[in-house]
């Protein structure tokens, strides 16, 4: 039975949170793409359940018990807009790309995660086919203490990148995120 819009989106943060392979291919259509993706690992920007797989990865790599409560959804025939939370607890690295290059990576705090998102998602063929999102990235650094920064946070980032954990985290993250784009063919 095909899913209808607000399974596809429901079913897309749940890819997210457990990495199911199985469905991702039933949620995410082949040619899928990931506004969002420019700031992660290469991997995430593959088109596809593949990408997403990715992204999942990455996200679940920094931040334990990651969950997407949704708070509100609206739907035409052939999009969705989902009003969600993030949240999670920061035990891992966070790292983030530019340009496919590491840009920062954020030791993990131990800090509870909990901010609103809003998120675009285009339907064809019942799949979703593309992904952009309006982040409340500012709360979420915030309440990692990266801005404004908290001393403690500022001396763990740059003993971070001066040590060479922050390329090592991001190598790590990098090799997970491919890792979990080659379940897509199941």
């Amino acid at each position: 039975m095909a899913m209808d819009a607000k399974d596809l989106a429901e079913g897309l943060f749940r890819i997210l949170e457990t990495g199911d392979a199985a469905l991702a291919r039933e949620v995410v259509g082949p040619d899928s793409h990931n506004r969002e993706a420019a700031v992660s690992p290469a991997a995430c920007s593959i088109p596809g359940p593949a990408g997403t797989l990715a992204s999942g990865a990455w996200l679940r790599s920094a931040f334990s018990d990651l969950r997407f409560p949704v708070l509100g959804i609206a739907r035409n025939d052939d999009q969705v807009w989902i009003r969600l939370r993030m949240q999670g607890r920061h035990t891992g690295a966070f790292v983030r790309f530019r340009d496919g290059v590491l840009d920062q990576a954020i030791p993990p705090t131990g800090r509870e995660v909990d901010f609103e998102q809003v998120h675009l998602l285009d339907l064809r063929d019942g799949k979703v086919v593309r992904h952009e999102a309006l982040r409340d990235d500012v709360t979420m650094l915030g309440q990692l203490g990266v801005f404004p920064p908290s001393p403690a946070v500022a001396l763990s980032m740059v003993a971070w990148k001066v040590s060479g954990r922050a390329k090592r985290a991001a190598d790590e993250v990098t090799k997970l995120a491919a890792e979990a784009a080659g379940q897509a063919r199941g």
